[in-house]
């Protein structure tokens, strides 16, 4: 067995990999590390394990190196899910040694396995992140009647006040109110620029859907597609969004689209335990599932803390809310691509 870093010629191979592995997920694909060289500035390390001329183990790591909030190595950095995917403990042993003497070598003060479910290891761990999944009928009305009652008198208000849904092919008004919605949350927006990687480099695989209410824009979410799976990951709205109840008939509009095209899972991502967002999705009558961040501490005697429940923030982010839309869309990127 020879542990090897990601090359072009590889990408095909390794994404047949992920595709059939069933521990595997959306932020394993190898376009990931496109996205955070060119969507975000960060060096970006895919390690595969290969055996006999077939790869038998993958860890996909990004290289986030910050003033403000340290340097850190991880799989996958601006991403929910990752981890080692792997054959046997033996791969998966070999990938983790590997990925902590790169550690070591770049000065890095943690590796961080963002794992769906827990390890062996013995790492220290935070159970901060909850994530939410559900399967899908085939049938778009017994998933709209699977909807807990209120929030479903919510999804019919939407449809009712004529609402509609079309899929952008441009990242145009996406970003516009996603850039809006999150300045509102008091957090930095990524780089519009991101966006249009993502488009680029997923194809097909990343869908825009805008919600619109007499022309005009009322919320947007940009989801990918995996496997029998949909995940709408960077979602908002504007202003008028909540009295039009365009925030809730858009994740309905994700989901009645999605089982149109065969998908299975619907994967509402994750929150932070006990936050707006976490209630949120149990309205809509999900689950929570523990994720299961584990860290191998290299220059760091603590788990980071880098989150905006920490005290520490809450001044920043009372602050960024305040902020004038345009300064936020000029300051937050340069702040965004550093909280991995």
């Amino acid at each position: 067995m020879e542990i090897k870093y990601l090359e072009d010629k590889d990408r095909a191979l390794w994404d047949e990999y992920v595709d059939h592995h069933a521990e595997a997920t959306f932020f394993h694909k190898s376009g990931w590390r496109e996205v955070l060289e060119k969507g975000l500035g960060h060096r970006a390390y895919f390690l595969y394990a290969e055996s006999e001329g077939r790869i038998c183990g993958i860890l996909p790591l990004g290289h986030v190196k910050s003033r403000l909030f340290g340097n850190s190595l991880s799989s996958t950095p601006f991403c929910v899910y990752g981890g080692v995917v792997a054959d046997s403990g033996q791969v998966r042993a070999a990938l983790e040694s590997a990925a902590r003497n790169l550690a070591t070598k770049l000065e890095a003060d943690y590796v961080e396995y963002r794992n769906l479910v827990p390890s062996e290891s013995g790492r220290p761990s935070k159970g901060l992140y909850v994530t939410f999944r559900k399967t899908l009928d085939p049938d778009p009305e017994k998933n709209l009647s699977a909807i807990p009652r209120k929030q479903r008198a919510v999804v019919r208000k939407g449809i009712s006040v004529g609402l509609r849904s079309v899929i952008d092919t441009s990242v145009d008004r996406f970003y516009e109110v996603y850039a809006e919605s999150v300045r509102n949350l008091g957090t930095p927006v990524f780089p519009k620029r991101l966006f249009q990687i993502l488009k680029d480099v997923f194809g097909p695989a990343c869908e825009i859907t805008t919600v619109e209410h007499q022309g005009r824009v009322l919320s947007s979410v940009m989801s990918f597609y995996f496997r029998d799976e949909v995940l709408p990951y960077y979602g908002g709205g504007t202003a008028a969004a909540r009295e039009n109840y365009a925030n809730d008939f858009m994740y309905w509009e994700v989901m009645r689209r999605a089982v149109e095209r065969g998908v299975r899972v619907f994967d509402f991502g994750r929150s932070k335990r006990d936050t707006g967002s976490f209630r949120f999705k149990t309205h809509w009558g999900f689950e929570p599932a523990p994720l299961h961040y584990e860290y191998d501490l290299v220059k760091a005697s603590d788990i980071p803390d880098i989150n905006p429940l920490n005290p520490k923030y809450r001044f920043f982010i009372a602050a960024w809310k305040r902020l004038p839309l345009p300064v936020s869309k000029l300051v937050g990127p340069w702040l965004a691509r550093s909280l991995g």
